[in-house]
């Protein structure tokens, strides 16, 4: 009864884990929004760039090309400027940002690290 007793503090333990991580990284994602957004541009560009164009196409979208371009240039530099005032504002500078997405990091890992430990612990008690 004692093992069947671990098992459970063990899941449950594995559980309260990676709750905790999640956690973290939705609060982390909240706080730092530009980080979505910059990801998703990135993605975009990407898809952008795989996707080959034909000469019609280039001929006909190349004037919104550079107008999009432009626009997304001026949005960019409007954000990092907007989020760069905010970080000094909240007197957080790049290295205190990225200490904290380290910590961030690391804490998955371990919550990852358990939950894997705890997962084969639980099987090869009942094998």
């Amino acid at each position: 009864m004692t093992d069947n007793h671990d098992i459970h503090a063990r899941i449950d333990d594995a559980k309260h884990v990676a709750t905790d991580a999640a956690r973290r990284t939705v609060d982390a994602v909240e706080h730092n929004p530009l980080a979505i957004v910059a990801g998703g541009l990135a993605i975009g560009a990407l898809a952008g760039a795989l996707i080959p164009r034909s000469e019609k196409e280039k001929e006909l979208l190349a004037p919104l090309g550079r107008t999009l371009g432009e626009r997304a240039r001026g949005a960019i530099q409007a954000a990092r400027d907007a989020g760069a005032g905010e970080l000094q504002n909240a007197g957080l500078s790049k290295d205190a940002a990225k200490d904290q997405v380290k910590s961030l990091f690391q804490g998955i890992a371990k919550a990852a690290t358990t939950a894997g430990s705890a997962a084969v612990k639980t099987a090869a008690n009942k094998g």
